[in-house]
């Protein structure tokens, strides 16, 4: 019978070739390294491998399985359900895995696991290219793309996984594989919305597209009393939009700390300046708003334009569901809970989909939601743990009141980590059996469960 190696006999032998860093809980900068952007998530790791290239990718994959603990990997560790991270097993992490490379003639850039959108976009704007990404740049490209990649030129470009043309994994078993339209088609389905579920995602081969180096954009933001007309404003002009417009909304607190709250528009118009200086018109004139920062400006400063608003170690609990339609009820439901906000990081937010993301098959990748309307987020984020109860209840109140109004559909990035029912197969509708098909055929153990798990068809 064989004997399974110790923990540390295994990392003592795997040290000799491993060009990153392994970190036990008795290690200097493990304290820091097992943190995650969420400071609600409090988890301890046995050992943390920061990779710096594939092969270590590949060997901290055969530890873990060897060792039968279990994986989570981060890449760049914003999940708000801290699936990033696992208590007891081993965090693959890849934030070292910085590598990016943009082809101007092609336009295409391929980047590594660990690439921040702030980073890629610094690189690609240097040619005034750009792919759908983050509202927030300290995201990583990773795990947003995987799951869906919701952002500011999804009306012109689609998702950020509309735009990939090939990613590199390393399988459960240890093995690199590369996936595309003509290799290992369905894995290249399947990731293209199905997260962390088939391996670990070392690159990523996007394709670019003109935009910038300025782009038209910003936010306007009305006092909280005017909130019904504002949204009922954003719900009728987001009725008709060009596919360069993106508008979202919602429902915010001033950011000066106060704890003022607002109804507040941002947007992205990455047409030509002149045609997006008649377009945004409407909202730099509708009522009296208290700020309006809509102009010109750089497409990198656009993506990092929220950043303030989500500093990393803040406590976050949020809920989310797509809208049947945004009607009046559901306006004043939103209002109501909001009002009742205890936190003044606190927002209720609306992602409005249209345009090039709505037109493409829902079986065509994994991700299903290809309407029109509106992704509602319960965005619960305070500073202080003694606050911790009273905000969380807070987003689970609002939830409740608000499901009257949802749809069926789920946005898998943002599941949390108590969901009940079966909010998986809600996220992927139709796609979900043929997902757990191919989950079977590439990872039958389910050896990557520590994330928005599907469970592999037995």
């Amino acid at each position: 019978m064989t004997s399974v190696p110790s923990i540390a006999d295994a990392v003592n032998e795997l040290a000799g070739k491993f060009t990153g860093k392994l970190l036990q809980p008795t290690d200097a900068g493990y304290e820091e390294a097992r943190k995650v952007h969420n400071g609600l998530v409090n988890k301890r790791p046995l050992l943390i491998a920061r990779c710096r290239g594939v092969a270590d990718v590949v060997d901290a994959v055969n530890l873990a399985r060897n060792l039968s603990l279990e994986v989570a990997v981060r890449g760049g560790g914003h999940n708000v359900a801290g699936r990033a991270t696992v208590d007891g097993g081993v965090m693959i992490d890849l934030q070292s895995m910085k590598g990016i490379h943009v082809d101007p003639s092609t336009r295409t850039a391929r980047a590594e696991g660990g690439v921040t959108w702030a980073d890629l976009n610094r690189e690609t704007q240097l040619h005034s290219l750009a792919v759908t990404g983050g509202v927030v740049s300290t995201t990583g490209i990773a795990g947003l793309t995987l799951g869906g990649g919701l952002g500011w030129l999804m009306g012109k470009y689609g998702l950020a996984l509309d735009n990939l043309r090939s990613v590199e994994l390393v399988t459960a078993e240890g093995q690199v594989v590369r996936t595309s339209k003509d290799e290992q088609t369905d894995l290249f389905w399947a990731v293209r919305g199905g997260g962390g579920n088939f391996g670990v995602a070392t690159s990523f081969e996007y394709q670019l597209h003109q935009v910038g180096p300025s782009i038209t954009g910003g936010l306007v933001a009305h006092p909280f009393d005017r909130a019904r007309q504002v949204l009922r404003f954003f719900r009728d002009f987001t009725a008709s939009l060009s596919d360069e417009f993106t508008v979202f909304a919602g429902l915010i607190h001033a950011p000066d700390g106060s704890g003022t709250k607002l109804a507040a528009i941002v947007t992205c118009h990455c047409g030509s300046l002149a045609a997006a200086e008649t377009a945004v018109q409407p909202l730099k004139q509708f009522g009296s708003p208290v700020m309006d920062a809509i102009g010109p400006m750089p497409y990198c400063q656009l993506n990092g334009m929220l950043d303030a608003a989500y500093p990393k170690g803040a406590l976050n609990y949020w809920k989310s569901s797509f809208l049947a339609q945004l009607t009046d009820d559901a306006i004043d439901g939103m209002i109501e809970c909001f009002a009742r906000c205890p936190t003044p990081m606190g927002q209720l937010l609306l992602e409005h989909f249209h345009g090039a993301a709505t037109r493409i098959g829902v079986g065509d990748t994994a991700f299903p939601h290809r309407a029109d309307g509106y992704n509602l987020l319960v965005l619960s984020e305070w500073m202080e743990p003694a606050n911790t109860d009273r905000c969380i209840a807070w987003a689970r109140e609002t939830y409740a009141e608000m499901e009257p109004f949802v749809a069926a559909g789920r946005y898998v990035n943002y599941l949390g980590d108590d969901e009940t029912g079966d909010p998986i197969a809600a996220a992927y509708g139709p796609n979900y059996q043929r997902l757990r098909e191919i989950k079977a055929k590439y990872d039958p153990s389910n050896f990557f469960h520590v994330n928005q798990n599907i469970r592999p068809l037995s």
